[in-house]
């Protein structure tokens, strides 16, 4: 909680010295804030931001100190950590429909230069001196939105972060979901790195079935650990299954290596556009000219959804 009280309280003190809201801001209760939908997905963001530092120089500044190999992180629910993958994504969007209303409307340029200044006002009070200090309008504008795609380019890049489907390979219904969730997540920004499956106690041979419905991911059981007696960790960490999980952690990742599918692809040829594992993600995509204009077709084929334009 205090991630959130902390920025807004650099705020109220801004606003106090410019007097931009007039005692409106004055007014939000912080403690209130976080039963707002999604906020679970922002103070995790922060988090992240302050061991990580993925949003370039205008986060840095408050960057912790603290030494560690690697960070696991376990999500309340997928859908909040797809939230979480996808924000920067989204804040680009909206800061981009803000900065058009600052700069083509009346009341935005009215209104824009204050809200700017009040958040330069807020950054040279969390830091010793802003980098957005004597900026113009625009420059802050482009600053904003270059930190925002820093953030949005870490989380797509396998070696900052690194994503795993886990799945019980003998349930239809977690195999079914995990392959919706791997195109949502590559929807929401995320290069998926490998996929894991839970062991049974019967069985810790995968199938070829499996690791061909996770093509071209590499797959590899984990052990299975009895829940109902004190396992025997010697014996689970030296099995074959737990000796195939550390390779699949440990295999380097590079954003060109054979594993990675490219999430979109155009053939101008044929005026279609390859969308690798569709899922229910909210994204746009910029086509090129020579492929523009209105849907033609659709269809599935090869994990891919395949448009048409004409």
């Amino acid at each position: 909680m205090q991630m959130l009280l902390k920025p807004l309280h650099l705020l109220k003190k801004a606003d106090a010295e410019l007097n931009i809201t007039q005692g409106v801001l004055e007014g939000v209760v912080g403690e209130e804030l976080e039963v707002l939908p999604g906020m679970d997905s922002v103070f995790t963001l922060l988090a992240l931001e302050r061991l990580v530092g993925f949003l370039g120089n205008l986060g840095r500044r408050n960057l912790r100190k603290d030494k560690y190999d690697i960070i696991i992180y376990d999500g309340i629910n997928i859908e909040e950590t797809l939230c979480m993958i996808g924000v920067t994504s989204r804040a680009r969007l909206y800061l981009k429909y803000l900065r058009n209303m600052a700069e083509r409307t009346d009341i935005g340029r009215l209104v824009g230069p204050s809200l700017l200044r009040l958040v330069n006002e807020a950054m040279s009070l969390s830091t010793k001196g802003s980098n957005l200090n004597g900026k113009m309008s625009s420059e802050i504008w482009d600053i904003l939105e270059r930190a925002l795609e820093r953030g949005s380019s870490a989380f797509g890049e396998p070696r900052e972060f690194g994503y795993y489907l886990v799945v019980d390979p003998n349930n239809p219904t977690s195999v079914s979901s995990a392959l919706q969730y791997w195109g949502c997540a590559i929807q929401a920004g995320a290069q998926v790195s490998g996929a894991f499956g839970t062991a049974s106690p019967y069985s810790d041979v995968e199938s070829e079935e499996i690791v061909k419905n996770f093509s071209p991911l590499p797959f590899a059981l984990c052990p299975h650990v009895p829940m109902g007696s004190l396992p025997n960790w010697n014996a689970i960490i030296s099995s074959n299954p737990s000796e195939d999980a550390q390779d699949l952690l440990s295999t380097p990742v590079s954003s060109n290596n054979s594993n990675v599918m490219e999430p979109v692809k155009f053939d101008p040829s044929k005026k279609s556009v390859s969308l690798f594992m569709p899922g229910d993600q909210r994204r746009v995509i910029r086509l090129p000219p020579e492929i523009q204009g209105k849907v033609g077709g659709a269809k599935f084929a090869n994990k891919k959804l395949v448009i048409t334009m004409r």
